[in-house]
């Protein structure tokens, strides 16, 4: 890690040291197999996904266009931070170089921003389907999921785009130790040579804004979702309308309540360990599962898969 001596002689950091999951060398080789594994399997899962979507005739709908997007999505989720990781894991040192750093920064947080969006647009899908399913088909056009989707990437690219340019402006002194395995705005932030609290609060306002927006607006679609439901005359009806609904619904619990842990859990040096935890989750683990809850409920998915694996 490089350092430069300003005239004052303070230390302005140049690079970073992300301390990882720190263990002996048979742990980090170990660890470095684990997430191998579950790296490949994500990419596996998820290409498998779109290209269901793409070579099957049935699935060129809303929802399964919505769906291949959110695949792709999740590949370069799980590929802005597991490789580097991976590397971290073999490395003797863990530096990670000033640019590097933020542009892991910048694409984490704006494939981030990017989920939060898709969920709600996903969400809003369901909700056209299932309580306007008449007008379903003049309502989400092509060009209205084409628009939709564009949109999502968009504003997640953007959310955070300013923020992010600000911060990297900024000093950063002391030890230049992330205790983290990614690049992380409370670390970054507590490592600059003067604190700003404007930039802190705009930091945590577009946060705050980006979680929960997206979320009461799926929590009011599922509402609607429900309400319609309820009121279909068969249950077999009422089963489709749920097992339609219940991936996403399971997918959004599962991002949205490890975000929401690590979103309200205080950042303080002695919950470090739970603070990767959480983020493995959301960061890693989801994208992993995220496919496979997809293919198991939804019987147009599974056919596709099968005729896709050839069985």
């Amino acid at each position: 890690m490089k350092i430069s001596n300003t005239p004052n002689t303070s230390s302005t950091i140049t690079g970073f040291i992300l301390l990882g999951f720190p263990c002996p060398r048979e742990g980090q080789i170990l660890l470095f197999v684990l997430f191998s594994a579950v790296y490949l399997l994500t990419l596996m899962g998820n290409g498998s996904i779109i290209c269901a979507v793409c070579w099957d005739q049935r699935l060129h709908t809303p929802m399964y266009i919505l769906l291949a997007n959110f695949s792709f999505l999740e590949i370069w989720y799980v590929t802005s931070t597991v490789p580097n990781m991976l590397a971290n894991f073999l490395s003797d040192n863990k530096l990670i170089s000033f640019s590097g750093c933020f542009l892991q920064f910048y694409f984490f947080f704006s494939l981030g921003s990017t989920e939060c969006f898709f969920l709600a647009v996903m969400a809003f899908d369901r909700y056209l389907a299932i309580c306007w399913p008449l007008h379903y088909p003049t309502l989400m056009t092509g060009r209205l999921c084409a628009n939709l989707v564009i949109s999502c990437w968009v504003f997640g690219f953007l959310w955070f785009l300013i923020p992010i340019i600000i911060i990297s402006q900024m000093s950063f002194c002391g030890s230049g130790i992330i205790d983290h395995f990614l690049c992380d705005p409370g670390p970054l932030l507590a490592l600059t040579c003067t604190r700003v609290p404007v930039i802190e609060l705009t930091s945590s306002t577009l946060s705050s804004l980006l979680l929960f927006i997206p979320f009461l607006f799926i929590m009011v679609s599922y509402a609607l979702v429900l309400q319609a439901v309820l009121k279909f005359p068969s249950a077999a009806g009422r089963r489709k309308a749920f097992s339609t609904c219940g991936s996403h619904l399971t997918v959004v619990s599962l991002f949205y309540g490890s975000v929401m842990v690590m979103y309200v859990s205080p950042t303080s040096e002695h919950d470090a360990g739970m603070q990767k935890i959480v983020t493995l989750f959301y960061s890693v683990v989801t994208p992993l599962i995220n496919p496979v809850i997809y293919s198991l409920r939804n019987k147009d998915m599974k056919h596709a898969m099968k005729k896709l694996l050839g069985t």
